[in-house]
């Protein structure tokens, strides 16, 4: 038994100014063949999972193709194009293979392509035909369409987000194409989607929490071989945005389509709680500095460069600086500039920089700050969240510096914070102070829930806010909730 193996993964801000291209992938991962066993072996991603459990079975995986770009703008056509090629070819140059199990993600935008992974798959099955079972996994955070159900033979989404369950739905893709391929199943699809737009739910948490856990009781039932509540994308201008619900069943169209369309009822009648009130980064430092206990972890989430802003905010720095913290820590910001100023200077320099604020306006102004460089490293380190766990990541020359009492990382490379390892590197013990700053919106709670005493998120202008009234959809299909308070769901819109 031979399966192909492979991924393109970028969640797309159709809101962000920058557009991504074939240098924004490669500054990520661009690799072939081999070269994808050696960097995903061992390692709790979609990839790693469906490696470990076919050399458990016994099932030769050919590598084709990987790419991934941390999440921005809109892949532009000519990137497109690109890695449809690459894709493509790659599975042309095999002459023998029985299945191709592939690692998308749901919410990718290019330009004239609103459906990415529905184009991606058009294209797979124009080279591979319809005879050859086609499995993907998929991030929770999907804009799911039609087009991706009629061309995959099965749906994978991971459950939880933080995603801690990457690696195991590789396994359930390599587990469930050895079904397709031996007789034992024949999925049958069903998607529903929702008039509905969320803000980013961690699922640790009522209620996203709760609809999970409904999903799995269903596939208690041996015919339901999953069960995916998609949260959707909010941060795309495109006609098919918002929360959906896919069942895959062992050959049974009527329980798929019963199952999907049950979820989605209790999510649309619990859609008010996906609607948290945020503190804005003021009001969330008062309220750290009245808690008892260390470390306070105070994500931005407005500024979650894993849901494609530009990561140099500083509405939140900002308001650490004027209220003069002490024992208070921040990583990281991104700013090359200020890196090279801090590389140039050396360790013990007091530099004048203007620090962030350079993408953009949205996400506040650049910081005019005395710092003094404390260390200088090259941004490598060994990730330790569930979340990814055993990936080598590399964020480029960093810099630590101290600013009044301020612990402040900054980085070369744009990214989320995942875990300590990067404030480690730069010799932060996060448990001695008070106050942990970051830029994240949920994934960060994988690798800092089990250190912190509490957590504390705050919101602000910027291309990841809470706030969805801040962005224009203008090219919605149907009227959506929050936007319309009165769309009406499932009385008029019944499965057919």
């Amino acid at each position: 038994m031979k399966i192909l193996i492979g991924e393109i993964a970028h969640e797309t801000n159709t809101f962000a100014n920058e557009k991504t291209t074939v240098e924004s992938f490669k500054e990520w991962e661009w690799i072939h063949g081999d070269e994808i066993l050696q960097k995903h072996r061992k390692v709790r991603d979609y990839l790693g999972g469906m490696m470990e459990r076919a050399e458990e079975t016994g099932v030769e995986i050919i590598p084709l193709f990987s790419a991934f770009a941390m999440p921005s703008g809109v892949i532009t056509k000519e990137t497109y194009n690109v890695l449809l090629q690459e894709l493509t070819n790659s599975i042309k140059a095999v002459k023998e293979y029985d299945a191709i199990c592939l690692a998308l993600h749901g919410a990718g935008v290019a330009e004239d392509v609103d459906d990415l992974e529905g184009g991606i798959l058009s294209a797979i099955r124009e080279v591979v035909g319809y005879k050859i079972p086609v499995v993907v996994t998929l991030d929770l955070h999907g804009n799911i369409t039609d087009q991706m159900v009629q061309e995959a033979d099965v749906l994978l989404g991971v459950n939880f987000y933080p995603h801690v369950d990457c690696f195991e739905r590789g396994i359930e893709a390599i587990d469930i194409t050895r079904k397709i391929l031996s007789g034992e199943l024949q999925p049958k699809m069903s998607l529903k989607k929702l008039p509905l737009m969320i803000p980013t739910s961690t699922t640790n948490l009522p209620p996203a929490k709760n609809i999970n856990e409904l999903c799995w009781a269903h596939e208690v039932n041996e015919k339901i071989i999953d069960c995916t509540f998609f949260h959707g994308f909010p941060y795309t201008n495109i006609p098919e945005v918002g929360v959906s619900v896919v069942t895959v069943t062992n050959n049974d169209q009527e329980l798929a389509d019963q199952t999907a369309e049950e979820i989605a009822l209790e999510i649309w009648n619990t859609k008010e709680m996906f609607f948290p009130d945020i503190i804005n980064p003021d009001e969330g430092i008062k309220r750290a500095l009245k808690i008892e206990g260390k470390p306070i972890v105070i994500n931005e989430t407005s500024d979650n460069p894993g849901g494609g802003t530009p990561g140099d905010g500083t509405h939140l720095l900002s308001a650490m600086i004027e209220a003069n913290l002490e024992n208070a820590c921040f990583s990281f910001i991104y700013d090359p500039e200020v890196v090279n100023i801090a590389h140039n200077s050396g360790v013990g320099a007091t530099i004048d920089v203007l620090l962030g604020g350079k993408t953009d306006d949205l996400h506040g102004k650049p910081l005019k700050v005395t710092a003094y460089v404390k260390t200088l490293a090259d941004g490598r380190f060994i990730q330790s969240s569930q979340m990814g766990k055993g990936a080598k990541v590399n964020y480029g020359k960093s810099a630590r510096l101290v600013v009044g009492d301020i612990d402040i990382v900054v980085c070369s490379k744009r990214s989320q914070t995942l875990d300590e390892q990067i404030f480690l590197l730069h010799g932060i013990d996060i448990r001695s102070y008070k106050i942990v700053a970051l830029k994240s919106s949920q994934h960060f709670r994988a690798g800092f829930e089990p250190l912190a005493h509490t957590i504390i998120t705050v919101d602000s202008p910027g291309l990841s806010s809470f706030n969805l009234f801040s962005f224009e959809h203008s090219r919605l299909a149907k009227e959506v909730y929050p936007f319309k308070k009165d769309v009406e769901f499932l009385q008029k819109d019944k499965v057919k």
